[in-house]
């Protein structure tokens, strides 16, 4: 019978298992294990992995340094999937090495959005009246 996905978030186990995929990605990508001219030239940083339930697919968000040339980075990992997934399973011992994926990273983009947004003259004005009702309200408990 299937379990149901939780909807609390990941396993205990699946952050686990994919902080160890995470780092032996990142390790391989940094000695230079895999041979291809594009991943050879880039300095790619992997903040985060995703493991399924069954812990069968591990999806990588990778993020090449100054978010240059992002398309060729994740070609090249999807070129080199099945050598990067052997190096990955002599590095972490699981029961299956995990098949790979890539995505790019697109929490830098969602926090260039929210500072975007804190920036904006209608946020300023908010939060410069908010501070002057505290002022306010603090005068008054003192009285």
């Amino acid at each position: 019978m299937a379990q149901k996905p939780n909807p609390s978030g990941p396993s205990q186990r699946q952050q686990r298992v994919a902080e160890l995929v995470r780092h032996a990605i990142a390790e391989v990508l940094q000695r230079g294990d895999i041979q291809d001219p594009v991943l050879g030239s880039h300095v790619i940083t992997v903040p985060e992995v995703r493991m399924s339930p069954d812990l069968k697919i591990a999806t990588a968000y990778i993020m090449p340094l100054g978010g240059l040339d992002e398309k060729p980075v994740i070609a090249a990992l999807e070129r080199n999937k099945k050598a990067l997934r052997q190096e990955v399973a002599r590095r972490v011992n699981l029961k299956f090495a995990p098949d790979l994926r890539f995505l790019r990273d697109e929490t830098f983009d969602e926090a260039d959005r929210i500072d975007a947004l804190l920036r904006t003259e209608k946020v300023r004005r908010d939060l410069e009246s908010q501070s002057g009702n505290s002022d306010d309200r603090d005068g008054d408990a003192q009285n």
